[in-house]
């Protein structure tokens, strides 16, 4: 079946080219040695902080452990490219200043399209958007409303840089978008950024250092927040759905009933969820933060309690990026649960909500993987999700 080796199959190659045990590399990495051997034998999906905590051991990038980056197309890889040099330009566009009406559309275009995790479609338009609006800001003698264009362009763009598992082009897109913040005197714009920087931490496995960036961005909005608005608390909320997915992944329990406790404070000002600056807000996605943290705090069975209400009844106000995630996050859980059929069937509920996002996102190859290890070949919609996540030909 395999067209790109496991991530089990690279620990074990990196272990072994660093003359490591498999008995030593346990104990570095804080797991037991019958976890690892089932990780290596592609027997238990490698999870992000599984992965963070062999990486780190290993002294290589989180990226080397699953593979990544899956680039498939070249026309994906020659539209990174075009992404990778128009952020490099950011002071210097090419482009013209655009008709006001025309370029608010297209913002509007590309965050839709963020939601609706159509990549390829965002990636051919972020090129020259970018140019615009910072051409357009640039000319605005400090105008806040034109740099926070500028921001939420940015913000599509780490999320499709980020998605694709382009984590220096990732960091480099939220260097840019911090920079625009910082121009908008809008304290929303300055959440964002944060948000996207502790995202970045995220995806290298260095959870301690995400949550400072999250505590220090809820300690300055704090500072400067007005009243209590359903703006403020989609600011703040958004935040603590930040910590609530580091600090989980960081094992800590406390600090996670921390992050999800205020997370709940402030979705009860925002009972149907919201979008706004690319952050999406409200009870409904709070409550898959939640089941998603009982994951990684090794509570399978409380995250299977949580996912029969979301399967049978879908969160109406999300879109298609969140309602992804959910199902993707699910069929881990049935997939730990050892509900193999069920793990399948919330894989092709991903598949058909966020295609573009199933095809690429880590823990869809991962289930897939171990879905097939475990006999389960002769399904032909399972052998459909292994060839769209290039697991087969």
């Amino acid at each position: 079946m395999e067209s790109t080796p496991a991530p089990g199959e690279n620990i074990a190659v990196l272990r072994k080219a660093r003359g490591l045990g498999q008995a030593k590399l346990a104990r570095l990495a804080g797991i037991s040695v019958s976890y690892l051997t089932k990780i290596e034998n592609g027997i238990r999906p490698t999870t992000p902080p599984l992965a963070a905590a062999v990486a780190k051991t290993l002294h290589v990038p989180v990226q080397r452990i699953y593979g990544q980056p899956f680039l498939g197309l070249s026309e994906q890889a020659d539209l990174l490219n075009e992404l990778r040099g128009a952020v490099r330009r950011y002071t210097l566009p090419r482009e013209d200043v655009p008709d006001p009406a025309v370029l608010a559309a297209d913002v509007d275009k590309a965050m839709r399209l963020r939601a609706e995790t159509k990549y390829l479609e965002l990636l051919e338009l972020l090129p020259r958007l970018l140019g615009q609006v910072t051409a357009t800001a640039l000319s605005s003698s400090g105008e806040a409303g034109a740099w926070t264009q500028v921001s939420d362009v940015y913000g599509c763009a780490y999320a499709a840089a980020h998605r694709l598992a382009q984590s220096d082009l990732a960091d480099m897109i939220v260097s840019r978008q911090v920079w625009a913040a910082q121009q908008t005197w809008n304290p929303e714009a300055e959440v964002v950024a944060a948000w996207n920087e502790a995202g970045t931490y995220q995806s290298a496995g260095q959870y301690g250092d995400g949550l400072a960036i999250v505590e220090r961005a809820v300690s300055r909005y704090e500072q400067v927040a007005g009243a209590d608005t359903p703006a403020r608390a989609l600011s703040l909320g958004s935040l603590h759905l930040r910590g609530i997915v580091l600090a989980s992944r960081h094992k800590d329990s406390d600090a996670t009933a921390d992050h999800l406790r205020k997370a709940k404070r402030h979705a009860e000002r925002i009972p149907n969820d919201v979008l706004k600056h690319n952050l999406t807000f409200g009870q409904e996605n709070t409550a898959l933060y939640e089941l998603a943290a009982h994951m990684e705090l090794g509570k399978p069975d409380k995250a299977a309690e949580m996912a029969g209400p979301l399967i049978r009844t879908p969160p109406a106000t999300l879109t298609p990026n969140r309602l992804g995630r959910m199902y993707i996050d699910v069929a881990r859980v049935r997939l730990e649960t050892r509900d193999y059929a069920g793990a399948e069937q919330a894989l092709e509920k991903a598949f058909e909500v966020a295609p573009q996002m199933a095809e690429v996102h880590p823990m869809v190859r991962e289930v897939v993987r171990v879905l097939f290890v475990l006999h389960q070949r002769a399904r032909p919609k399972l052998m459909e999700m292994a060839k769209k996540t290039g697991l087969s030909g």
